[in-house]
């Protein structure tokens, strides 16, 4: 790892009291500005102002170690002057107010020197690099979509004076302030509800970072990495794998992709903050590539992702998918991709992914997705959540989904997350923690059987069922080919019947006509009998395929309740519930007539 210097100005000692206090001390100026307007607007603005302040920081070092090399000469800057952070902002007395405003928002300024030139977001948009995936690439991306909102250039020269008391160049000081950056994503969570979806509780990443284990050299991909939580947390978990002499490798495993401008910004910065010099982040949508184009050079080792659930993709997008798994909700659309980015060979890749509820149920194409992934994929473990891990975004109960690319799944083991203390469910001021997955951390590797898990024999079911379900399709399958044979033959007829029709002439004798009209009265029977022959096998062929299907396709319904777990009472059966509540209201009549019984002997 490349070792940060520290400048041989003097500094303040870094503590977390202090840079959380410049940090408060920002965002209580920006709630003064009338542009700003909650979390969702004060912290994407105070991320553009921290990210410059970085990459100036950065650029410091690196200037100041090209110097010890030797090298300055051939050193080039990520960002020319004037637009460095140290050109226009280092200065607490420098540029304010509207001058600021109009250098920073403008497409065209005009300098101290006269000259006229971009202002800084202009400048910043027309980064390029020459290979195209660069840091400069990476500004160009990360500014496309950026705006200043603050309207008081005097406030926002206040904010960037409390900027200045962060120092990027002190390895101590960005951990803190990485960990206080985490701490604002929450926030922005919890202030954004339904914008919030970027936001996975660090609880569950870390879990599945932890269960799926990267090792360094292996490649890691987040098709959908919102702020970049599951590549920050994998980030952290290969650097203690790493010694010097692998640095390069760590920063060239993670990958991600996000649709959305602003967690696209947001993962920058995370990632950018806890060490990552490149990050390998694109802005696009991961559907917007046809699956077929997907190939061995595009896959890779472990997928881990909470893709967007709940939402649906416009037609464009569900072209890029066969014709018979197209679908709009996005969840499932993933799963597709997520199967076709893992690597078969040399080694299966494996991936760990947050899904609704619904997927395990769901029917029709959602129950063909998952046939896809039970007949080509291992689905070993389904860890089922309990209800409000992701609230207050969404109270839709989830589960985790960890699976491999080794062949066709034998065995799927559930595992059931259970709520401690008592609670029904968890809250924005009572979220889960790291030490409720430890029974099943430990449990991960020692499988067995107990009141928390269970075991679904899915291939012995898949097996059996097929084989009860081929009869029926076979017969359906008779069935329709059958009817086909019908469909042809009243074709065949009908031109026999048209051209028997022809030959009746208005001058021929009667008799002649007569018997082409009774070979046509024949035909006509036996094409009536032709089709109602076709209806009858259309008929079995469409019961005989629902009877198979019936058979087959509810063995992919993956709802699969803990038999192990006491009967709850929300869950059991419609039959059941009936007949408790009825027997409990019988129970009560007969203890309200031995009351009335008793009150009747008082008198």
């Amino acid at each position: 790892m490349p070792k940060r210097t520290t400048s041989k100005t003097d500094k303040p000692i870094a503590t977390a009291q202090r840079l959380g206090s410049a940090i408060k001390s920002a965002r209580d100026i920006m709630r003064k500005d009338k542009g700003m307007n909650g979390e969702l607007d004060r912290l994407p603005q105070f991320t553009w102002i921290l990210f410059l302040k970085l990459l100036d920081d950065v650029e410091k070092v690196r200037e100041e170690e090209a110097f010890l090399e030797g090298t300055l000469d051939k050193y080039k800057p990520l960002i020319e002057s004037p637009y460095r952070w140290r050109d226009w902002a280092a200065d607490d007395e420098g540029m304010s107010g509207d001058d600021l405003l109009k250098f920073i928002n403008n497409d065209e300024v005009t300098l101290r020197d006269g000259i006229k030139s971009p202002g800084l977001f202009a400048y910043l948009r027309s980064l390029q690099s020459a290979t195209g995936r660069d840091r400069k690439d990476v500004i160009r991306q990360v500014f496309n979509d950026v705006t200043n909102r603050m309207i008081s250039g005097a406030l926002l020269r206040d904010v960037v004076n409390k900027v200045n008391d962060i120092h990027f160049d002190n390895s101590e000081e960005v951990n803190i302030l990485s960990n206080l950056y985490e701490s604002m994503l929450k926030e922005m969570r919890d202030a954004a509800g339904d914008s919030g979806e970027f936001y996975t509780p660090r609880p569950v990443v870390r879990f599945i970072v932890k269960v799926l284990d990267p090792k360094l050299g292996e490649t890691i991909h987040d098709p959908a990495c919102g702020t970049a939580g599951f590549l920050v947390e994998t980030y952290e978990h290969l650097k203690t794998q790493c010694q010097p002499k692998d640095w390069e490798i760590l920063q060239s495993s993670l990958s991600g992709i996000e649709a959305k401008p602003l967690p696209f910004m947001l993962a920058q910065m995370n990632l950018l903050l806890h060490g990552v010099e490149y990050p390998d982040v694109e802005r696009r949508n991961s559907l917007a590539r046809a699956i077929n184009q997907i190939g061995v050079k595009d896959q890779v080792d472990i997928i881990l992702t909470n893709p967007p659930f709940g939402g649906e993709e416009e037609a464009k997008i569900k072209d890029n998918f066969p014709p018979e798994m197209q679908t709009s909700e996005t969840t499932l659309l993933f799963i597709q991709l997520i199967m076709r980015l893992l690597k078969r060979q040399p080694k299966p890749g494996r991936a760990g992914i947050v899904v609704p509820n619904g997927t395990l149920f769901g029917d029709g194409l959602c129950a063909k997705v998952k046939e896809k992934l039970l007949i080509e994929f291992n689905l070993h473990t389904i860890v089922r959540l309990p209800n409000g891990v992701f609230a207050p975004y969404t109270g839709i109960p989830t589960n985790l989904l960890f699976f491999d690319a080794s062949g066709p799944t034998e065995e799927i083991w559930y595992y059931e997350l259970t709520l401690s203390d008592g609670r029904k469910n968890y809250s924005k001021t009572k979220p889960i923690q790291d030490n409720e997955f430890n029974e099943c951390l430990a449990w991960w590797n020692n499988r067995e059987e107990n009141q928390s898990t269970w075991k679904y024999r899915f291939r012995e079911t898949y097996d059996k069922a097929k084989a009860e379900a081929q009869p029926c399709w076979d017969a359906a399958r008779e069935a329709e080919a059958i009817a086909n044979q019908c469909t042809r033959k009243v074709k065949e007829l009908d031109g026999q019947i048209q051209t028997l029709n022809a030959s009746i002439l208005d001058f021929a004798p009667a008799k002649q006509n007569k018997v082409i009209q009774d070979q046509i009265r024949t035909l006509k029977n036996e094409q009536a009998e032709a089709r109602e022959e076709e209806r009858q096998q259309r008929q079995i062929a469409k019961e005989s395929q629902a009877k198979g299907d019936a058979i087959y396709w509810p063995i992919f319904n993956l709802d699969k309740k803990n038999p192990n777990a006491r009967d709850d009472f929300e869950h059991l059966p419609p039959e059941q519930l009936v007949a408790d509540i009825w027997a409990k209201e019988q129970r009560i009549l007969e203890i309200l007539g031995e009351i009335k019984t008793i009150l009747k002997r008082e008198d």
